[in-house]
């Protein structure tokens, strides 16, 4: 019988990324978990980080996204459910999300004193999200109902218990009788979009104080949480309501789905279409107001589209590390080679300024710096997360075909990297809302010049992008045509002045080289020569066990 040649016994394969801490082993977040609040806070986030990182957690991620939830509208003997139903390891994603207080327990805990506990949350949120971004959506969706159900103290007692409790319960159990609560948003509409004054839903007063909805929502995110922030129209304008499923006697709240959203990623969480015929709500702040009511949430959400983004580029710039310090081509490793040195240092700027700039905005929200938040928050959301599907997908190419299969993960990151641009405003909404931010009052602009000129003096680019940026801002006319430059180059300007302050001079220099000084090309991979790639490369990399 003929010998079978062992053509599979291959070498220089890459071994799997796991046993690493994308936590206290990203030595960029920790210094800046450690700069905004201290040493105890992330070793507080240390089992998180372990578990963020092992097999079992990305096992839970892979085949969440491999598995998304289904629409049961009626049970087996026709009666209307309006569930959804998710795999099992989505539910161990939520559990663990919840119980580490990424959800709504920061407010809570900042109650008690906790003056580090949205600093403490946003470090987490990077480091567990990059197990499975999709379960992502509804742990943001509890965070930020909090402030915006405070406008109304008496909704807020009923609700912020369970809100911010850190216990994971999942099914549709009338709202007193869950120790734990997750909600959910409602604002678009298919005539409108962002234009949220569009909306045709109309909500009538009932004589106990509640109101009736009736209208359709477009985009619904995670339908089976227990209570949503939605927008309606009342005769004075649009106003902001919160809807349980489950109503306080317990019956179901008519809640229809149409069906789930088919999306390009975020593919383990469920997106949906709903029908409201009746249904009952509670009316958030003053009637008329729901603009500014919604807004209370939406400013924090747009707060973990940054940290979101950051975590997105941060796992793949780990996958793309991992790949080239264990792949040799041409007689060397990948990751000695001075070309693929340049792409994988110019992706580590730029996620070691995302990451940094993440970082302080939760550091301005338990800072109570909300001028400086609301410009900034703005100004990040717009850069960090419009960049993200380049670098992800330079990011792809690093592990060249095989970063192109599905088996290593960069396929599910390249889907989920166009997402937080879109949510919570896309790119122009986005850039228009920095210039709206500047417009109604001098003190973001203060705030955020106050932040840019703590570096100045350390480096000539810096100051000069920072002289184009007031030159920018002078130039009154064609505001709005120009705005995506001004968001752009404001948030730039932000992440110099801290990568200037903070980080080591080979990350400040390429920073400042590349994105301020103009020697920069259109692709990553261009930083000038003796712009120290290696250091810059191996402060990036993440131990592996």
């Amino acid at each position: 019988m003929p010998i079978m040649s062992a053509t599979h016994e291959v070498a220089n394969q890459v071994p799997p990324l796991t046993g690493h801490d994308p936590i206290a082993g990203d030595t960029v977040l920790a210094e800046a978990c450690v700069r905004h609040a201290d040493a105890p806070t992330l070793e507080s986030l240390a089992d998180l980080g372990r578990l963020s990182g092992s097999e079992q957690a990305q096992e839970w991620g892979r085949v969440a996204n491999e598995n998304p939830p289904k629409l049961r509208t009626h049970d087996r003997y026709g009666h209307r459910i309006d569930e959804v139903e998710f795999h099992p390891y989505w539910h161990d994603l939520m559990r663990t999300a919840v119980e580490n207080g990424l959800a709504g327990e920061p407010w809570a805990a900042a109650d008690a004193g906790d003056r580090h506990a949205h600093v403490r949350r946003a470090v987490g949120y990077v480091g567990w999200t990059q197990a499975e971004m999709g379960h992502a959506c509804p742990t943001t969706m509890t965070y930020a109902a909090v402030p915006a159900l405070r406008r109304t103290p008496e909704l807020a007692a009923r609700y912020e218990p369970g809100l911010t409790a850190t216990a994971y319960e999942f099914g549709l159990t009338e709202p007193g009788g869950k120790a734990g609560l997750i909600a959910g948003m409602g604002m678009t509409e298919k005539q409108g979009g962002s234009d949220v004054r569009a909306n045709t839903t109309w909500a009538a007063a009932q004589p106990d104080g509640s109101y009736r909805l009736t209208g359709h929502k477009w985009f619904t995110s995670a339908p089976m949480s227990d209570l949503f922030l939605v927008l309606a129209q009342l005769d004075e304008g649009v106003s902001c309501f919160v809807v349980p499923r489950v109503l306080p006697d317990g019956s179901r709240n008519v809640f229809r789905l149409q069906r789930l959203k088919d999306k390009l990623g975020d593919r383990s969480n469920a997106s949906s279409e709903v029908e409201f015929e009746g249904t009952t709500g509670w009316l958030v702040g003053d009637p008329g107001r729901g603009v500014p009511a919604i807004i209370e949430m939406v400013n924090t959400t747009r707060l973990d589209c940054v940290l979101g983004s950051a975590a997105t580029v941060r796992a793949a710039l780990t996958q793309a590390i991992h790949h080239a310090r264990h792949r040799s081509a041409f007689g060397a490793r990948l990751v000695d080679q001075p070309l693929m040195q340049n792409v994988l240092a110019d992706l580590a700027v730029e996620s070691e300024a995302a990451t940094a700039l993440a970082i302080r905005l939760a550091a301005a929200l338990d800072a109570g710096e909300s001028a400086f938040l609301r410009l900034a928050g703005a100004a990040a959301k717009f850069w960090v997360c419009k960049r993200t599907p380049a670098v992800v997908g330079e990011a792809m190419e690093v592990l060249g075909g095989n970063g192109y299969v599905e088996e290593s993960g960069l396929p599910r990151l390249y889907r989920q990297a166009p997402l937080n641009s879109i949510w919570e405003g896309s790119g122009n909404v986005i850039a228009l809302d920095v210039l709206r931010a500047m417009g109604r009052s001098s003190d973001t602009l203060a705030a955020v010049s106050a932040e840019m000129e703590l570096a100045r003096g350390v480096d000539g680019r810096f100051d000069d992008a920072v002289k184009r940026l007031h030159a920018e801002l002078g130039e009154s006319e064609h505001l709005p045509f120009r705005a995506r430059r001004i968001a752009g180059l404001l948030a730039l300007c932000l992440q110099g002045s801290l990568l200037l302050r903070y980080s080591p001079p080979a990350v400040a220099d390429a920073f400042c080289a590349s994105r301020l000084g103009g020697d920069w090309g259109a692709v990553l991979g261009t930083l000038p020569a003796g712009s120290g790639a290696d250091k810059i490369v191996e402060r990036a990399s993440v131990p592996t066990v």
